[in-house]
């Protein structure tokens, strides 16, 4: 179904089918607990957000969510954004704060051991919570929580790879939502607005926006997207680059960002040694392509209404006996389609009709039927959800399709 169609749900209308994530009192509002089904799709798309990191070249970190709060300080979230965040916690003669943002630490991790320039650009990648103290009122099952997982890449690069290092990590971004099946409606190039919210001299500011501007023209003119300014919506350490989708509500929202920052490299003092043996401020690039796991689950959700492509699927194939005599038919198949690496439920119990009104309550993809006549001719009936047709075919068959589609994130090639 069409996110814009009239009778589009709610991603917390469609949970109710679905099962994705669930809240409770004592966990606290705002901190989803993710079920299986939700744990599978996110699984998906951090595979997905690590292929994409890879393929450009990016390696892994893992940092804390705990900092103190001096980090907080020299990277300026605590006089920028202190009301958003979590208060203090008392350690000795520390405080410790949980991280609004990833980037302090990755500062840390560059900054851990000297640079060549000849081994720049240096790429980490994390997918690290962070933690906002939004007010109740504004809370929203999945796209407002207080506890968010970033598909978080920092680039450290010197000034002449700047271009470069934007240019890709917009097209990995856009990529990331074609695979995805979310449309972008267009490119947001968020500036710099009046007054003094802005860190660092306005020249360094009109210097990177230009940088921006030209790299985003050049892929966007690939992509036959728009780039529209956004006066004022940079954030308070550098302009950005910010993929706009709307949902089916015609609500607008960011769902992958590239930023520059000259901000940070000063104040954690980041270095590289140039050819001439001095040390020279790196620039640093925040990039994201998949986004929070929170915010494009949902997204996907309302935009598929549920019935997701089939490799980010919660359950993929789930496999009816008629009677307990195919019970053994039933279990090879499924022992088969789980050895494949698939996600598969086998459901004896209960009317053939129930069990089947069931599977497309939850949009299973694939509902496989073995009754007297397929196991007699060593067949499966296999009905897609996503186009409503019977299928009879054998279980290898099956398998290797079904493979197939999953391991390329496509349709299944009937």
């Amino acid at each position: 179904m069409n996110d814009n169609s009239a009778e589009a749900l709610d991603h917390r209308d469609l949970n109710h089918d679905l099962d994705v994530f669930a809240t409770d009192p004592l966990a606290g509002s705002g901190l989803p607990l993710w079920l299986p089904a939700g744990a599978a799709i996110r699984n998906e798309l951090e595979r997905l957000a690590k292929d994409i990191a890879h393929d450009d070249g990016c390696v892994d970190v893992y940092t804390p969510v705990l900092g103190k709060r001096a980090l907080f300080e020299r990277s300026g979230h605590w006089a920028k954004f202190a009301a958003d965040m979590f208060p203090p916690m008392k350690l000795g003669e520390d405080e410790v704060v949980l991280r609004p943002a990833n980037c302090p630490h990755h500062a840390l991790v560059y900054a851990s051991r000297q640079h060549s320039y000849r081994e720049l650009p240096v790429r980490l990648n994390e997918l690290g919570a962070m933690f906002r103290a939004e007010r109740s009122g504004v809370l929203s099952g999945l796209q407002r929580v207080r506890q968010i997982n970033l598909d978080d890449t920092h680039v450290f690069c010197r000034p002449d790879q700047v271009a470069a290092e934007v240019a890709r990590a917009l097209r990995s971004a856009l990529r990331a939502q074609r695979v995805l099946g979310l449309p972008v409606d267009y490119v947001r190039l968020s500036l710099r607005g009046d007054g003094e919210a802005w860190q660092g001299p306005a020249e360094q500011w009109q210097t990177s926006q230009a940088v921006l501007r030209a790299a985003a023209e050049e892929v966007l003119a690939e992509e036959g997207l728009a780039l529209v300014d956004g006066f004022g919506e940079a954030a308070f350490y550098g302009p950005k680059l910010d993929l706009q989708v709307r949902d089916g509500r015609g609500q607008e929202e960011t769902i992958a960002t590239v930023q520059l920052d000259f901000n940070q490299p000063e104040n954690f003092d980041l270095t590289y040694q140039a050819a001439d043996g001095s040390q020279q401020r790196v620039v640093m690039i925040h990039r994201g392509t998949v986004g929070s796991m929170e915010r494009v689950v949902a997204a996907l959700l309302e935009r598929y209404q549920g019935r997701l492509p089939f490799w980010l699927a919660p359950v993929q194939v789930v496999v009816l006996p008629v009677a307990e005599r195919q019970d053994e038919a039933a279990r090879a198949a499924v022992d088969a389609l789980r050895k494949a690496g698939l996600r598969v439920d086998l459901d004896p119990d209960g009317s053939l009709g129930a069990r089947i009104r069931d599977a497309r309550r939850r949009r299973i993809s694939l509902i496989a039927v073995i009754g007297e006549r397929e196991v007699a001719d060593g067949l499966i009936q296999v009905t897609d959800g996503s186009d409503g047709r019977r299928r009879s075919l054998a279980l290898e068959e099956l398998v290797a399709k079904a493979t197939d589609a999953y391991l390329h994130r496509e349709p299944i090639a009937w």
